[in-house]
């Protein structure tokens, strides 16, 4: 009977063990290559979408900045504007 208990547990054990590799070899033929090489691609097209889209945000930002200290006639940038009555020389 416990021969037959560690026969099982043998299988069972086997069994994993050979759906565990054979999941891990499909990785590597030609159409899990290309799987791979898929989602890779489809992954960094959506990170230069999302990095496209982050800029285009905050150009239009800049561009409201801009646009409202021009109206208000506003300096935007202190380093290029600096105070008057300071003697740089």
């Amino acid at each position: 009977m416990r021969r037959l208990l560690w026969l099982g547990v043998g299988l069972a054990v086997g069994a994993l063990v050979f759906r565990a590799i054979t999941k891990k070899a499909q990785a590597f033929t030609p159409q899990g290559i290309a799987g791979s090489v898929q989602q890779s691609a489809v992954g960094a097209l959506e990170s230069v979408r999302t990095f496209v889209e982050d800029v285009r945000d905050a150009m239009a930002e800049r561009e409201e900045e801009i646009r409202t200290a021009f109206e208000s006639n506003q300096t935007l940038d202190e380093d290029l504007h600096p105070e008057e009555g300071i003697d740089y020389r």
